[in-house]
């Protein structure tokens, strides 16, 4: 194994203003940013108003979804 780096993800985080736990991620390949944010128990757990906001997929789901594939 090689001590060599062989890749750096560049990925950008903007927190959207007036939107508790709601993010714009920018990462490679993709044209559009992703959001992530809360959703039932995610929200519950931060003590977010799970009914004031449209439900993003949290940054939980995409670990799960990324390791399980």
């Amino acid at each position: 194994m090689s001590d060599e780096i062989v890749y750096i993800s560049k990925v950008r985080v903007d927190r959207v203003k007036g939107q508790p736990k709601l993010k714009r991620i920018f990462v490679p390949a993709q044209n559009d940013p992703v959001l992530m944010g809360v959703h039932a128990e995610v929200a519950e757990f931060y003590g977010v108003n799970d009914d004031a906001q449209e439900h993003y997929a949290a940054t939980l789901d995409y670990i799960v979804g990324a390791a399980a594939g």
